[in-house]
């Protein structure tokens, strides 16, 4: 049998030939029929609602400020996951998710080169 060729080792993430290894879950490569990515991105309602509270305490009172710069402060620290998800003939799974925008397209990237090696 064919040696394992690995094609990505990062960040505790490993995809070889044979196998997709995310933190403590290994998924076989044999059953992977493609692979895609997408953006979840955050939920805004609250620092706008935060923010709207604030200008209308503003209106009476300048402490309403303080809700404004919590409202910007809030929506700032929010960021958009990047989600690796892998299909195989008993449906659609999302393996893997980050912060980081270019690992996540690297994990895909790999996975797609992996299942082009098992051919």
């Amino acid at each position: 049998m064919a040696e394992e060729k690995v094609f990505l080792d990062e960040k505790g993430v490993k995809v070889t030939s044979a196998r997709f290894i995310t933190f403590g879950k290994t998924h076989s490569m044999s059953g992977v029929t493609a692979v895609s990515s997408y953006i979840i991105k955050p939920n805004r309602k609250q620092p706008i609602i935060l923010a709207v509270i604030g200008l209308i305490i503003t209106i009476f009172h300048w402490s309403g400020l303080i809700l404004v710069a919590g409202a910007v402060a809030f929506w700032i620290m929010q960021k958009n996951k990047y989600t690796v998800s892998l299909s195989s003939a008993s449906g659609s799974e999302d393996a893997l998710t980050d912060l980081d925008k270019d690992f996540i397209l690297r994990v895909v990237d790999a996975l797609n080169d992996a299942i082009v090696h098992r051919g």
